[in-house]
């Protein structure tokens, strides 16, 4: 232990940062990265509950609204894909809005947004949301700091009036180290499964990564309230991340998972003189 702390010393006369200390600033402090096998294990058993909840939200009426913001690389979208593959998309909603059009800059900010809103019996999942003036709209100069300051005094307002009819809101802030960050955006130009996901606007944010600390820390002190919550989750290790994130989600919520049913297929009816029909039908190739 002594050793240890006599080299942290050295690296800080020599006006280093310790390795310990490169490693928390570049958000490696994380544990171990779980094992394919017990992730899969694990997301198992909250698919079924996230299946148990969708019923409840159908049958009670209820009215979920999710949002997902956070660095780029995050793994919003990945986290959000993990969530709605085992449920109804007729219960379970993605929005994930494109840049505003002309006409939709005229309108009052987060007017485009209410009609995304959930009714009874939805759950509805921003993937990236109103929050955008307050992240990347203002790091990137796409809104004045005026137009900010307003969003952030007004927000509290609206959600509360969304709280008020009956939404259950959350809101998630996923966060990731610069080294993580660098790594995955490096696997992004390297796999061309990836690819599309590297915008323009992705490289010119990496650059920025303190001005977005900032404007993060400045939405967190404004919208952070009683009755519409900031979570934030270290998602440095997907798997870990993303079994959190559904965890808790799930807490969020006061489902009751439906009574167990028995199911038993009823008999298929005879062939009744039924036979294939010999028709030209054109089959696809089986290379594999």
């Amino acid at each position: 232990m002594a050793k240890k702390k006599d080299k942290q010393k050295q690296h800080e006369a020599a006006g280093q940062a310790s390795p310990t200390a490169e490693r928390q600033d570049a958000g490696d402090s994380a544990p171990v990265r779980m094992k394919r096998r017990e992730y899969e294990r694990e997301m198992r058993v909250l698919h079924g509950e996230l299946v148990a909840m969708q019923e409840w939200v159908k049958a009670s009426g209820a009215k979920i609204c999710v949002v997902f913001e956070g660095r780029d690389t995050a793994g919003k979208g990945g986290t959000i894909k993990r969530i709605t593959e085992r449920v109804s998309p007729r219960v379970f909603r993605v929005v994930a809005l494109p840049a505003p059009t002309e006409r939709e800059k005229s309108q009052m900010y987060v007017q485009r947004y209410i009609g995304h809103l959930p009714a009874a019996g939805e759950v509805v999942i921003f993937d990236r949301s109103w929050y955008n003036r307050a992240g990347v709209e203002p790091v990137m100069g796409f809104c004045t700091p005026e137009e900010t300051v307003r969003f952030l005094g007004l927000v509290p307002a609206w959600e509360k009036a969304m709280t008020d009819s009956g939404i259950v809101l959350l809101k998630y802030w996923l966060e990731v180290g610069p080294a993580e960050q660098t790594r995955r955006l490096e696997s992004r130009i390297h796999d061309r499964r990836k690819i599309w996901k590297l915008s323009d606007l992705d490289l010119k944010s990496y650059s920025r990564w303190y001005d977005y600390s900032r404007a993060r820390d400045a939405m967190f002190a404004a919208t952070d309230t009683a009755w519409a919550p900031w979570y934030v989750a270290d998602t440095n290790d997907k798997k870990r991340g993303r079994l959190n994130i559904i965890s808790h989600l799930l807490s969020q919520v006061p489902y009751q998972p439906p009574a167990p049913r028995d199911i038993v297929l009823p008999r298929r009816q005879r062939p009744g003189g039924y036979t294939d029909p010999d028709l030209p039908l054109r089959h696809i190739p089986t290379p594999f």
